[in-house]
């Protein structure tokens, strides 16, 4: 497989960091901007934010990358600060 740009080789890289993440370290990592655990129910940990939208974290050993994506975009930062963040 040939990777035809520079953005790509950033999205491969960036996913590869963002997968061993399990749900624990990143409501850790939420926490520093400002998330706050709410409550859980079965194995969501529901975090709230005053401004910001509800976020709903599986707490599993490991979250798959494209949710933990799904939840940083939701969140309203970029991937790059919440790797920053961790």
């Amino acid at each position: 497989m040939k990777l035809e740009s520079c953005s790509s080789v950033r999205l491969l890289f960036r996913m590869g960091l963002l997968s061993n993440i399990s749900g624990r370290k990143a409501i850790k990592i939420f926490k520093k901007f400002g998330y706050l655990v709410d409550h859980q129910t079965g194995s969501h940990i529901i975090l709230y934010h005053a401004e910001r939208p509800t976020l709903s974290v599986p707490n599993h050993k490991e979250l798959a990358p494209g949710l933990l994506k799904g939840l940083i975009r939701k969140c309203g930062i970029t991937v790059d600060e919440f790797l920053s963040a961790k």
